[in-house]
């Protein structure tokens, strides 16, 4: 049973301030003659959510929402035969069901619990992400949402400060400028930077205004612009501008998952004040160093030799650090590296603080990590070093030997040639599906390189980053763990050690939240690997529909309705039809904790 409920092109569904108080708030959805869209009130509106419906509408068509068992379908009402329509799935109806717009912006559906004689939320219908900083209101105005979390805009590389929290206690209702904007005073108007932030609404776009500095500038000269976002691939002078008349929520970008950089820029006021000492600051600050040249003069002998002599105790630091290191491996020369990978030309790939190439040494490949950046790169490198250059074990990479010139860091191990373990699960590269056979031997060889590290070491060596990335697999397609730059030692007599967050979204251990770990967030990880070898999918997966968007979250429902089966990788055929096959995946399934 079910409440059926219909939204008519042109109608607006309004959100409530709560489900005791009717007092309408700025969120709303409406039927367009293309599809369901939520939007925020301004001027002009601003979408947060969209689902077109694709056709050929003629004048008399009409739009049509329609809240039916088990989806929310959108569809064309038309006379012709070739009616178009697209829907939302929803779970199916158990018992009375009714779908509201809520304060919040979210659009939830809501089901009669008879065991607990209440409304229960079964779905959230338009949340795509698993935080909510896709939301135009989850932190307010001005507030940047970051894993949830909110914070007031602050000046990149600067201590200055334009906003301030409306209520301390409660970051999540936004923040205020110090200084309200002025269109009298608009030679005052100042752009604050914010590198890394984007906004939920694509629509308000600059036409002519393709780099970010014609992007700044067009918002500066209308004083209606509060604020304009610059989305840009890997080129940033030839991105899009996005202009909006009242900011909402911002939200924290990583550009490497999200495949975009953008940058926002919030107009603030300066008062004339403020203008004008700024002003007399810079005519002091030029005196000042005008006057000051001539002793920077004096000086620069002085600091050449301080910095010199300094670079010098650095590298003899440095010399003495590896030098000590126990169970010392093979150590070159750079320009015995340079020349082995042909001036590292052949990549292998990238990850880890460094790019990984293929070389030769005699008649040896070798595969030679150079890290990026030895002051960033120095500790991973030393963990490395001393972590694997002690271990042996035919489930763990064998480091060589190593390079340490300078600012120049960089590692020696054996060539593992059919690469990662992502490439043959992710068929991204037209690689064959992998039989059960050969995955089943994978997850073993994983599992004993982690028991090696775990158990069998003086001291209990925690990987922290295990993932298909960090697998590689031999000719044979017997699998390896390499890349111990996050690796942790732990003595055997501690039961937990504290160290910072460190790892792969989507493979970190709830331990993590914390920062009091063990060794058994290498089991974690090593669980959600299992699954995706089984599945054949990454972890988080955005392109898929919403409720398989996270396999962990998936793998919990299928266990309670004992329907593994279902998550099997139908890639490859001996999985889903040898019967004897499927009992061993789904025995491997039942390893992996689902709750």
């Amino acid at each position: 049973m079910m409440i059926t409920e219909s939204l008519l092109e042109g109608m607006r569904l309004v959100a409530s301030t709560s489900a005791t108080n009717s007092t309408e708030t700025q969120l709303y959805m409406t039927v367009q003659p293309d599809g369901l869209y939520a939007y925020v009130g301004s001027t002009p509106p601003q979408v947060y959510f969209s689902k077109s419906v694709n056709k050929n509408k003629t004048g008399k068509d009409a739009t049509e929402v329609t809240f039916m068992n088990g989806s929310l379908s959108i569809s064309v009402q038309s006379k012709q035969p070739d009616e178009s329509h697209t829907s939302i799935q929803l779970p199916a109806a158990n018992s009375t069901q009714y779908m509201r717009l809520e304060s919040d912006g979210h659009l939830r559906l809501y089901e009669w619990s008879n065991a607990d004689a209440k409304w229960a939320v079964v779905s959230d219908v338009i949340k795509l992400f698993p935080d909510d900083c896709a939301f135009p209101t989850v932190c307010g105005e001005y507030g940047i949402c970051t894993g949830g979390q909110c914070v007031c805009p602050l000046q990149n590389n600067s201590s200055s400060s334009y906003f301030k929290p409306v209520d301390e206690r409660k970051p999540n209702l936004g923040c205020v400028s110090l200084t309200p904007i002025s269109c009298q005073e608009m030679q005052h108007h100042q752009l604050l930077t914010l590198t890394d932030v984007s906004y939920f609404d694509a629509g308000h776009i600059v036409v002519n205004a393709t780099n970010g500095e014609d992007c700044k500038q067009a918002c500066l000269k209308n004083c209606s612009c509060r604020a304009v976002m610059f989305r840009y691939g890997q080129n940033d002078s030839d991105g899009t501008c996005l202009w909006v008349t009242r900011v909402f929520s911002l939200q924290s970008i990583q550009p490497e998952i999200v495949h975009y950089n953008s940058s926002a820029y919030l107009k603030v006021q300066l008062s004339p004040s403020t203008s004008a000492s700024n002003a007399n600051k810079k005519k002091v600050m030029l005196g000042a160093t005008l006057g000051a040249i001539t002793i920077l003069v004096l000086l620069v002998i002085a600091v050449i030799l301080y910095v010199r002599r300094k670079k010098k105790y650095q590298e003899l630091d440095e010399e003495l650090d590896f030098d000590q290191i126990p169970g010392m491996t093979v150590r070159y020369t750079f320009e015995n590296l340079r020349e082995c990978t042909g001036d590292f030309s052949k990549k292998l790939g990238g990850g880890g603080f460094g790019t990984v190439f293929e070389g030769k040494i005699g008649e040896e490949r070798v595969a030679v990590k150079r890290l990026e950046g030895a002051r960033q790169g120095k500790k991973e490198f030393l963990a490395e070093v001393e972590t694997i250059g002690s271990i042996e074990h035919i489930n763990l990479v064998r480091l060589i030997g190593f390079c340490a010139e300078k600012s120049e860091r960089l590692l020696v191990y054996e060539y593992v040639p059919r690469g990662s373990l992502d490439r043959w699960i992710y068929y991204r590269h037209n690689n064959a599906p992998l039989d059960w056979c050969t995955r089943h031997r994978i997850i073993l060889d994983i599992a004993k390189g982690l028991c090696y590290l775990h158990e069998e070491c003086r001291r209990i060596i925690a990987h922290l980053d295990i993932k298909p990335q960090n697998i590689l697999l031999d000719e044979n397609f017997n699998a390896k763990v390499a890349d111990f730059g996050l690796s942790k030692l732990i003595d055997r007599d501690q039961s937990k050690v504290m160290t910072m967050m460190r790892g792969t979204p989507g493979y970190l251990a709830p331990e993590w939240l914390t920062s009091q770990i063990t060794e058994k967030v290498d089991v974690y990880s090593f669980g959600v690997v299992v699954m995706e070898v089984i599945c054949g999918r990454k972890n988080i997966d955005i392109s898929l529909p919403e409720e398989s968007v996270q396999l962990i979250k998936l793998l919990q429902k299928k266990a309670e309705d004992n329907q593994f089966i279902d998550l099997i990788d139908n890639h490859s055929e001996d999985m889903v039809f040898t019967p004897r096959g499927s009992s061993s995946i789904v025995e491997a399934c039942n390893v992996v904790p689902a709750k």
